[in-house]
């Protein structure tokens, strides 16, 4: 009889090692590891068939592969379909992640009542955290009643696959993977074992029944996705839900996608009847004022392909005491770049900013970390410093260097395009990005934030 060991497993990783540690030698991870259950030695090494005796599936020419099966059907929910690369794929896996409340439930009915109504086939809703009636109650408000979707809650796997043998669902929604177990192996609901287990099992079927399938995922307090890392590595797209609960704003991020691009976003605004798709946010996170403000400036950010306007603003406050370290309070931008514009405008172009208090926000709850909107922050706080407004037409755009130069940011031209389309006439550009200007729109460029600060009251002094 083969010698039985003990094993101990770490819950965030998956990482095995023979004896107990308090941090994980791969994560590095404290207090994850757990005793798994002792297994033979004897089938710590599997036999492998001869490869004579293995049926192979003969290759062939990769013309003659047909392309069908891997087109995408809309589910109707446009957002959600430019996000996944024009809807959903027979037989692909998604993993869809987020925040508890964040309406990640929601989006998935609305998504599963379009598809039963489209008559893509019965819509199949696992539920292992929520009740059947829980549910019918949200599809109650939301609308989304069809006689195709079909609602299940189940915490076990054999139960899931049985209601999919029993429906033949065109489209599975499984909500969550870390609340579904099978008794095939050990571990708790959620572990690492169970996880991969569950998702693999769901992912093969998916594959044979040529089944759309959509995993719900829980997130750790970091913001990553929870469970075994090769969860993503087996899906075929993984997608991110974000928002405030404060803000009615909801952004879908594709991450990984193997059936189109991986860098798409979807907007979406959180209503009493559900999840609406915004096609066009344009105006969204712009304020609406008579007359121009001190201390705000417009800037075109690009969200995956997605150019979109956010306004920026700025507010300067007194003087702090000596000795004592000046406020800094951020509201959707990075709070280091935030300070570095700071020290770029007290450095190279003499605003005394340094030993002043500084508030900086977005409009609408968005979040803006990339460095194209650095041009626009120092807008902003130098026209709240000198109480002198920027004015409403113009549109910044640009990446601040540590020596006060403005650094070329990707996808102008786009930005540019957006811009006028919301009827903004003029724009600052970094040196060598101006090209062909948009038809009503006027472009300079600015090498540097003095050359930028000057143009900004130029144009404000003009319209004046």
């Amino acid at each position: 009889m083969a010698k039985l060991r003990t094993a101990y497993e770490c819950s965030a990783c998956g990482h095995t090692v023979a004896k107990w540690l308090g941090r994980c030698p791969d994560c590095g991870g404290w207090g994850t590891m757990s005793e798994t259950t002792p297994m033979a030695s004897a089938k710590a090494t599997p036999s492998r068939a001869p490869a004579a005796t293995r049926s192979l599936t003969p290759a062939m020419s990769i013309r003659d592969v047909p392309a069908e099966p891997a087109r995408h059907r809309p589910t109707g929910v446009g957002e959600f379909d430019r996000v996944l690369g024009g809807g959903l794929v027979p037989g692909g896996v998604v993993l869809l992640a987020g925040e508890p409340g964040v309406g990640k439930s929601t989006l998935l009915l609305e998504v599963a009542h379009k598809w039963a109504a489209g008559g893509g086939g019965p819509a199949l809703i696992a539920t292992g955290e929520e009740s059947a009636s829980q549910v019918r109650m949200r599809a109650d408000r939301l609308g989304a009643l069809h006689p195709d979707l079909m609602i299940a809650a189940e915490t076990d796997l054999g139960s899931v696959l049985g209601h999919i043998e029993d429906t033949k669902p065109g489209l599975l929604i499984l909500d969550s993977v870390q609340t579904v177990s099978t008794t095939e192996v050990d571990g708790v609901s959620g572990g690492v074992t169970q996880v991969r287990a569950v998702a693999s099992a769901l992912i093969a079927v998916a594959k044979a029944r040529g089944m759309a399938c959509v995993l719900v995922g829980h997130v750790t307090k970091e913001g990553t996705i929870a469970g075994p890392r090769v969860l993503e590595h087996l899906v075929d797209m993984v997608a991110h839900f974000e928002g405030d609960r404060h803000s009615a704003l909801r952004l879908l991020r594709g991450v990984k996608n193997r059936f189109g691009p991986a860098d798409e976003v979807g907007c979406f605004e959180m209503t009493e009847t559900g999840v609406v798709s915004l096609p066009d946010p344009g105006g969204l996170f712009l304020t609406e004022n008579s007359e121009p403000v001190p201390g705000t400036c417009v800037t075109v950010t690009m969200e995956g392909r997605r150019a979109m306007l956010v306004e920026v603003q700025a507010l300067v406050g007194g003087s702090a005491k000596e000795g004592v370290i000046p406020r800094r309070t951020v509201s959707g931008l990075d709070a280091a770049r935030l300070n570095m514009v700071l020290a770029v405008l007290h450095r190279r172009s003499g605003k005394r900013v340094l030993d002043r208090e500084v508030y900086a926000a977005t409009v609408g709850g968005m979040r803006v970390t990339e460095p194209g909107a650095d041009l626009a922050v120092a807008l902003a706080v130098s026209s709240s410093l000198s109480e002198a407004p920027v004015s409403a037409d113009i549109v910044a755009i640009g990446e601040v260097g540590l020596t006060g130069e403005i650094r070329r940011v990707p996808a102008v031209p786009r930005r540019l395009a957006e811009a006028a389309r919301l009827g903004f006439r003029q724009a600052i550009v970094p040196k060598g990005c101006g090209g062909e200007a948009p038809k009503g729109m006027t472009v300079s460029e600015a090498g540097s934030v003095d050359e930028a600060l000057r143009l900004s009251a130029m144009r404000w002094a003009g319209r004046g």
